[in-house]
């Protein structure tokens, strides 16, 4: 079976080719980093608009790469939620309507979904159960995976995502967004131990908070100024192990309390370096299995949207031309 995958869930405008919902025949994203970055996040509203220009230029590179056409499609999946609203809707109507051009049938897909079954796309991807943990820029979450389509949050942020927290960290400090990849490259010639930024929620808790961290690196630059030089690359490596040490304890902890042995880690920033550094090391020390997608499936894309789409399909889930953008779908 061959399907086409559209995400246009936030800022990155993106369709692929899978085949089987295992092989990845193609997979095209334009993203709008650049547009977002002079505004210091995401504007929903140029979000949209740049949707609408891209959409169907990706669509077309996508198919083209695959060396296919839409006629060669099976199915046509498409983020339905959670996200923008304005941005999930380019997507879903334009689903629709080569749906109704086509014939092809279409299905509405999960985007923290699409996120946790990208790592069906390594060779040896791990088969239900396993735990998935989603870290991205609008969501932290903690999913055990009893099988396809049945999954169960066991943990999530309280307040700020990850992501959020970077993007929040990265403004403070003057660096550009998104925030991620600069406090990522910074930290490597730092010292992670240089400043000891709090971590919320210890214990038994799976949940996770990172606003009181941000603000302990506001409060800290407010102390100390913006730091420079070598204080740069400390106070970003020290807030990046600071997430790093949370989500790592968290994850193992969960997979001792639940009697799972595999681990999944997915989502924008799980590209991160110490993230999945940390969460390799920890579960290893303790005979688990840790499953890391490649840095090019952690950030938004139509690949992770047709594997889910494929998934759904299989289940007996169907599009119409009533289905609706939830921008809060609840994928529990």
């Amino acid at each position: 079976m061959l399907v086409l995958g559209l995400e246009t869930s936030c800022d990155e405008t993106a369709a692929a080719v899978v085949e089987d919902g295992r092989r990845v025949l193609s997979d095209v994203v334009s993203t709008q980093v650049d547009i977002h970055r002079r505004w210091g996040g995401v504007v929903p509203e140029l979000a949209s608009r740049n949707h609408i220009v891209q959409v169907m230029p990706v669509v077309h590179e996508a198919l083209t790469r695959a060396d296919k056409t839409l006629d060669d499609v099976d199915l046509i999946a498409v983020t339905s939620g959670p996200g923008l609203i304005g941005a999930l809707l380019v997507g879903l109507q334009v689903a629709k309507g080569l749906s109704l051009a086509t014939g092809k049938p279409f299905v509405g897909a999960n985007h923290l979904e699409g996120h946790l079954l990208a790592i069906r796309l390594l060779e040896d991807a791990p088969a239900p159960p396993f735990l998935g943990l989603v870290v991205s820029g609008g969501h932290t979450s903690l999913y055990e995976v009893r099988d396809y389509g049945n999954y169960r949050l066991v943990g999530r942020t309280r307040d700020d995502a990850a992501g959020e927290a970077y993007d929040k960290t990265a403004r403070i400090l003057g660096l550009p967004y998104p925030g991620g990849q600069p406090i990522d490259e910074l930290a490597q010639k730092g010292d992670p131990e240089a400043i000891r930024f709090p971590r919320a929620l210890p214990g038994d808790n799976l949940d996770v908070s990172f606003s009181g961290l941000k603000t302990s690196v506001l409060h800290h630059v407010q102390k100390h100024g913006v730091p420079q030089g070598q204080a740069l690359h400390d106070l970003c490596a020290s807030f990046q192990e600071a997430v790093a040490d949370v989500l790592s304890k968290k994850l193992v902890a969960a997979a001792k309390k639940l009697g799972h042995h595999q681990l999944v880690l997915c989502g924008g920033v799980a590209a991160n370096s110490r993230l999945r550094a940390l969460c390799k090391q920890r579960a290893e020390e303790r005979g688990l299995r840790m499953f890391l997608p490649p840095v090019r499936l952690c950030t938004d894309n139509g690949a992770m949207i047709a594997v889910a789409g494929y998934e759904a399909w299989r289940r007996g889930l169907r599009g119409d031309f009533r289905l609706a953008a939830d921008p809060a779908w609840r994928m529990e």
